[in-house]
């Protein structure tokens, strides 16, 4: 089992830029790929941005050039570095963990991040 937490959102004006961070626990040494997913009002939950446990990165074509996703696997971490921010990135922000041989998916409660004048 692994317990996700996140935290880091907000409000935030048009142009603004906000971290959320995601926390894990439990049985951290399995945890394969880590991601942010996010899901506005009336709309499917979608892929924002993932990274493997070697490092390497997926982005969303909406966000590319202005997220950017980490992750520290010693602290069993993971970020993400959100600037420019549109009214359209509005939403529940979710942290996800693919755990071990079973790539059982993970999440956690989500963090919301309005964005408005």
């Amino acid at each position: 089992q692994v317990q996700l937490a996140e935290s880091g959102g907000g409000v935030v004006q048009p142009g603004g830029s906000l971290r959320l961070s995601c926390v894990a626990s439990g049985n951290t040494f399995i945890i394969n790929a880590m991601g942010w997913y996010r899901q506005a009002p009336g709309k499917q939950r979608e892929l924002v941005a993932s990274i493997s446990r070697s490092g390497s990165t997926n982005y969303a074509d909406s966000v590319k050039g202005r997220f950017t996703i980490s992750r520290d696997n010693g602290q069993n971490t993971a970020s993400l570095q959100m600037k420019s921010l549109n009214p359209e990135d509005t939403a529940l922000y979710y942290c996800n963990a693919n755990v071990g041989v079973s790539r059982r998916d993970f999440w956690g409660q989500g963090t919301r991040v309005t964005v408005f004048s």
